[in-house]
């Protein structure tokens, strides 16, 4: 079943906003001058990105489900006033690739709620000819509704649709309606209308009305979807109009319709509303049953193992499309999942750095081991941002003080000084939040940070602060800073703020410039002499220093092991305790060699013992693979913070338990619920950690085949790469033009050959195996 489900379209879409021009006035009191500008996107009518219009923006997302239309909403927006509607940019699925990888400008259209319609309607029509004693008794004609699909979402929620069934004409117009059906955007209705259409001339003196044949030219069938709004009015949904005539030559008539605007979407004349530049990229992928993708996905997890990194798979792939940013993403979540991205970009990292000169440059440019460490952060650092920044940051967007401190940028009776002190609560406030946030930091991206800081030592050794700046050039300017200057990138917010004002990049850069001792502007000199205190400077140095996983130096406890094994006798003993975001060690002397080590990620809980179960207060509990640790914290703030920071270090453990037990195993039975297996599952629920469990979300097979796509795409720069290998180290003769190859990393011309060579014939089973299911018989409307 799992192959079967695979071969679906894996759409991706990315998308830069540049800018708006001309935006005409919006209706109400205000005008556009006095108004903040911002824009949403929308698949269909499901909202999936808002932004202010006042930077440019990069978006990306995949699309795992069918979709009609993508459109880009102009809203203008003030504190005091409700959203207003500008105008929209709307471009159906089909007309993507028309616009895909150019900058367009998109004439903005009118905002109407009657236009706004998707999805479809299964019906099937039938015209009759009734017969009765008498003959011919005249035509009537049956309409069975059948079922809807991709209706919009009303208020964020699955609406209660029902549909009207009408058949009009010049002179009538008859109407039935279905039952409502309740929270759905995919109704089946399956229900059946009857309607007279024609009556002989004997029927027509005990009728109403009486249709001629010929008239049936001009009948039509009518269905509306409508959304029930109990005590409010109804919102139209959208509508379908099928001619009677269509229907004599069929026996019967069963097809899907697209939903329409009212009126089949007819348009009075508007103002010029302005318009939208953009620049859109759309990319349509077929996926594979798994089994093709399995040659493809072990030569690029090989990568890591490869030497030179520079012959290997990935850093192929990042090598032939280093102009498109989108193409690491991918790779990135493949080695994600399987584990090897640490190795990789271990790898890719220390050849950077055999090819950087100055220290002060390290780890600068858009190199393939940026672009890997950026997206990795992205996947990763999310929740770790959500801990770190989200409340600070919801602080500053909420209570709209001002913090602009430019002189030329201030208006008429702002107080500078006021402004400075602002900003100044607002930057110490991020400042400390980052630098007391190692306990959260992801262990990933604390193995990577570690690796960044050995390999530039030893490429800088007679630089002491280069250990901080290849660290800090990611944690700070690539990651802690572009969250501050765009939380809703991160989900920090649910869109831009209103205005972007000048905290956001003060604020932004501080943490890095009490590191650099560097500045922009002479007027924040003054603003940022305070960070450069001996205290900043060692806060930063500290965060920095230990690799971001130092939790707690070392604290006096006591502890008791259950048990005789690894973790000593059963009576109680004074101990250092140490954690970092790797292991939780224990020490006879403070600074001296651990007497047992446990690995964090083999710990299942953290949790309270209760005071009964040895007699002692402030008691905690660490389970984790072979036994569990009982400790006694010093007092009770400490037994909270151990917890606390236990808990944090543990939270992204896959083998966590969900119930423990509050007391201990003794006599034979558990004291707490006194079950006598020494296995038995807790009998209290374990504590909810904040970002308890970072899940990814990854589908190995879509990620390959994307890459696949990228390999295809720049197969001539394949060949290219191939054929300067080859004149390198494989053919005889005469070598090519040093330009010919100087745009590819080859250190091992054989090595990387042979890599060409097994890509290229893994592209081409996967070629083949595309062109076997590639389906020409599907007809557009079908199911």
């Amino acid at each position: 079943m799992k192959d079967i489900l695979k071969n679906i379209h894996n759409i991706i879409i990315t998308f830069q906003t540049i800018s708006t021009k001309n935006l005409g006035p919006v209706s109400g009191p205000n005008r556009q001058r006095d108004l903040c500008t911002f824009c949403t996107i929308s698949l269909d009518q499901e909202e999936v990105f808002l932004g202010c219009l006042c930077s440019f923006y990069d978006f990306y997302f995949e699309i795992p489900r069918p979709f009609l239309c993508l459109s880009f909403y102009v809203y203008a927006k003030s504190v005091f006033q409700r959203d207003l509607p500008v105008g929209k940019v709307s471009i159906r699925k089909d007309d993507l690739c028309k616009y895909s990888g150019k900058e367009h400008w998109l004439s903005l259209q009118p905002v109407d709620p009657n236009s706004e319609v998707q999805g479809k309607v299964h019906l099937e029509m039938r015209l009759n000819e009734v017969i009765t004693e008498n003959g011919p008794a005249g035509q009537h004609l049956l309409v069975r509704i059948i079922e809807c699909q991709g209706l919009p979402l009303i208020s964020g929620q699955n609406c209660d649709p029902y549909a009207t069934v009408s058949l009009v004409g010049p002179a009538r117009s008859d109407q039935k309606k279905t039952k409502v059906k309740k929270k759905t955007s995919n109704p089946h209705f399956e229900e059946t209308f009857f309607f007279e259409v024609t009556r002989s001339s004997s029927y027509s003196r005990k009728s109403n009305f009486q249709v001629e044949e010929e008239d049936i030219e001009k009948l039509e069938i009518k269905v509306d979807l409508w959304n029930n709004a109990n005590l409010a009015q109804d919102v139209f949904l959208g509508e379908t109009r099928v001619p009677v005539k269509v229907l004599r030559n069929d026996h019967i008539h069963k097809a899907w319709y697209l939903l329409q605007p009212k009126g089949n979407g007819s348009k009075s004349k508007s103002d010029d509303l302005g318009s939208l530049r953009l620049k859109l990229t759309y990319i349509e992928d077929t996926v594979l049953p798994s089994a093709c993708y399995t040659p493809l996905c072990n030569l690029l997890l090989k990568s890591p193992d490869v030497k030179p990194i520079s012959a290997s798979a990935a850093h192929i792939l990042g090598d032939i499309c280093r102009e498109r940013y989108e193409v690491v993403l991918p790779m990135v979540r493949l080695l994600l999942h399987h584990n090897r991205f640490v190795p990789f970009v271990s790898a890719v990292a220390a050849l950077e750095l055999d090819n950087t000169q100055e220290a002060n440059t390290i780890f600068r440019g858009n190199s393939l081991a940026t672009r890997c460490i950026d997206d990795m952060m992205k996947i990763v650092g999310k929740n770790y941002l959500t801990v770190t920044l989200k409340p600070v940051i919801d602080e500053i967007c909420e209570s709209y003080k001002t913090c602009e401190i430019d002189p030329i940028k201030l208006k008429e009776g702002d107080n500078v000084e006021v402004n400075k002190e602002n900003l100044q609560g607002y930057v110490q406030k991020v400042f400390s939040s980052i630098t007391q946030s190692s306990s959260s930091c992801p262990p990933l991206m604390c193995d990577v940070f570690r690796s960044l800081r050995h390999l530039a030592c030893k490429r800088f050794s007679a630089d002491p602060h280069v250990q901080y700046s290849a660290v800090s050039s990611f944690v700070f300017l690539r990651f802690f800073a572009v969250a501050v200057l765009s939380p809703h990138s991160f989900q920090l917010r649910s869109h831009h703020p209103v205005s972007a004002p000048t905290w956001h990049l003060n604020i932004s850069e501080s943490p890095y410039n009490t590191l650099l001792s560097f500045f922009k502007e002479t007027y924040m000199y003054d603003f940022f002499k305070s960070f450069q205190e001996d205290k900043c400077i060692e806060k930063v140095k500290k965060f920095l220093n230990l690799d971001l996983v130092s939790v707690f130096e070392y604290r006096e406890v006591h502890k008791r092991g259950q048990g005789k094994k690894r973790l000593g006798k059963k009576n109680f003993k004074k101990r250092w305790l140490r954690v970092t975001n790797r292991e939780l060690s224990y020490h006879k002397h403070k600074g001296k060699e651990a007497i047992c080590t446990i690995n964090v990620k083999d710990i299942q809980a953290v949790e309270k013992l209760d005071e009964s179960a040895f007699n002692r207060k402030n008691m905690f509990q660490v389970v984790h693979s072979e036994k569990i640790l009982y400790v006694q914290a010093g007092n009770c703030v400490e037994a909270s913070e151990w917890l606390e920071v236990l808990g944090q270090v543990t939270r992204c453990n896959e083998g966590r338990l969900t119930t423990f037990h509050p007391s201990n195993y003794t006599g034979g039975a558990w004291q707490c619920c006194k079950s006598q297996s020494n296995n038995a599952p807790g009998c209290k629920p374990c504590t909810t950690i904040m970002l308890a469990s970072l899940q990814l979300d990854i589908d190995c097979d879509r990620e390959t085949e994307r890459i696949f796509s990228l390999l295809s795409s720049n197969n001539t720069k394949l060949q290219d790469m191939e054929d300067a290998c080859a004149s390198m180290a494989v053919y005889q003769g005469p070598q090519r033009e040093q330009e010919e190859y100087s745009k590819f990393t080859i250190q091992e011309p054989k090595e990387t050959f042979q890599t060409l060579k097994q890509l290229r014939n893994i592209m081409e089973e996967l070629q083949r195996q595309h062109n076997i299911r590639n389906d020409t018989t599907a007809q557009y409307g079908s199911l």
